[in-house]
């Protein structure tokens, strides 16, 4: 029994952080996972770029209603769960998800949660487990399944390389370049094919 385990900023959808520093004008959101490979030190960062500019939960969640899944990536994710299981793990948050998971059809996501003050300020985050996608490919594999995952950023490759099979989807050339072993894919349709060739 196989399940597949996908990132979804990135590869399904676009990157939150990216599209609020766009529609905030504040450049230094920008920061990602994929140029920063230490989370909570990015999240730390992210947290007091809100705090000086003023900026909360609501603000953030209005320009998350504006964004679409990348284009083709509902209809992939449709013709996946036709074949298998699919569990998202992602490092983005419940208070985020819930909107771009409406528009992929309610598949299942793995995040984490934000801390928010009564005044909607973000004021910490917390991790549902330590590692989570790696920790969460293990336990899968713990009760009898196997794992076929595929991301884009640093913090993708535990749960790519611990999975039997494991892809980079859309990645940075830094990330392709220092992983020359992982197949590496652009098209939702050579990724379909890759993880189907796997499960069939």
């Amino acid at each position: 029994m196989y399940i597949t385990c996908l990132d979804l900023e990135g590869v399904l959808v676009p990157e939150i952080w990216i599209a609020f520093a766009e529609a905030t004008g504040i450049p230094e959101l920008k920061k990602t996972t994929r140029d920063e490979p230490d989370y909570d030190k990015l999240m730390k960062y992210r947290i007091n770029i809100l705090k000086e500019h003023g900026l909360g939960l609501k603000e953030i969640q209005d320009v998350i209603a504006t964004i679409d899944p990348l284009p083709g990536a509902k209809e992939f994710l449709d013709e996946l769960r036709s074949i298998g299981q699919v569990i998202i793990l992602s490092d983005t948050f419940t208070q985020f998800a819930a909107p771009l998971m409406k528009k992929l059809g309610w598949p299942t996501i793995f995040c984490n949660s934000l801390v928010v003050s009564d005044s909607g300020e973000v004021t910490d985050f917390k991790m549902r487990v330590e590692n989570s996608k790696y920790t969460t490919v293990k336990a899968l594999q713990a009760i009898g399944y196997d794992t076929i995952a595929s991301g884009d950023s640093y913090n993708d490759l535990g749960m790519i390389k611990a999975s039997k099979a494991g892809f980079l989807f859309k990645s940075p050339d830094k990330i392709k370049e220092d992983n020359p072993d992982i197949p590496a894919f652009e098209e939702y349709d050579e990724l379909l094919a890759a993880i189907k060739a796997v499960i069939e």
